[in-house]
């Protein structure tokens, strides 16, 4: 199977035209083209799974156009999205922010998808798939390493309460790599699929291991790469693996 995940930055672009007429204005202005950019790069990688990050659900700075649903019916998936705030959130009353979301598509069969919130931080969605052979957590957290330290341990409770292998996958905003998440793989028995530390930020010229996608050990990658796309501030990272069936026996 083939998991892509992309940090797509609403279709807003990247380059020094983001910041005109002020720092950060390119988030108010959704590109059509890029959007079918990342569209037909998508549908070339005949992806599986695809975890979405910063996703517009169809607000003004998009055209009303719902990215999820527009890339899930051009590439042939199946999506499920979410705003990424908490519902109590004020950003839930903001024009604009409150489209503001991540999301999961996929091709194959899905049993259930179920949303969860950190309790800590303001991007606080995790979506959660179950597919035939895994769960999959989608996440993008906090910015503060605080937060993130209080988001893992919440999302080790998730994990290791899943009855079938896992897969957790996002933007993990960890400016220092892996180190950072050494002991919330140790505790929930996951790995990184990203075995050479490859960096996927900024996506011009990358210095940081943002992105990640962390499986268990019934999980066999198969191949692990972050290709030179530039549509986003972040490089999109494409994970091929399968499912070892584990019997009783050996798991005991």
């Amino acid at each position: 199977m083939r998991l892509v995940v992309y940090n797509i930055r609403y279709a807003t672009g990247t380059g020094p035209a983001f910041h005109l007429p002020l720092p950060g204005a390119g988030y108010l202005r959704s590109s059509a083209r890029i959007l079918d950019d990342i569209t037909q790069f998508l549908r070339a990688q005949d992806p599986d799974i695809v975890g979405l990050l910063e996703v517009d659900s169809g607000s003004m700075r998009s055209g009303l156009v719902n990215q999820a649903h527009y890339i899930a019916d051009r590439i042939g998936h199946y999506t499920t999205y979410e705003c990424k705030y908490g519902s109590a959130s004020l950003n839930q009353l903001m024009p604009v922010v409150r489209k503001q979301g991540n999301a999961l598509l996929a091709a194959p069969r899905v049993e259930g998808e179920r949303f969860h919130y950190f309790r800590q931080g303001i991007k606080r969605l995790i979506i959660e798939i179950e597919l035939d052979d895994v769960c999959i957590f989608l996440v993008h957290l906090s910015l503060k390493y605080r937060h993130r330290q209080e988001q893992l341990a919440h999302l080790h409770d998730l994990i290791v309460a899943a009855h079938k292998p896992v897969i957790v996958a996002g933007d993990f905003n960890t400016f220092t790599g892996q180190q950072e998440l050494f002991l919330f793989m140790r505790a929930a028995g996951l790995r990184s699929a990203n075995t050479l530390g490859l960096p996927s930020f900024p996506s011009t010229r990358p210095r940081f291991e943002l992105d990640f996608v962390l499986v268990s050990r019934e999980i066999e990658v198969l191949d692990f790469r972050v290709p030179d796309i530039r549509y986003s501030d972040h490089r999109p990272v494409i994970c091929d693996f399968k499912v070892n069936r584990v019997s009783q026996a050996s798991a005991a």
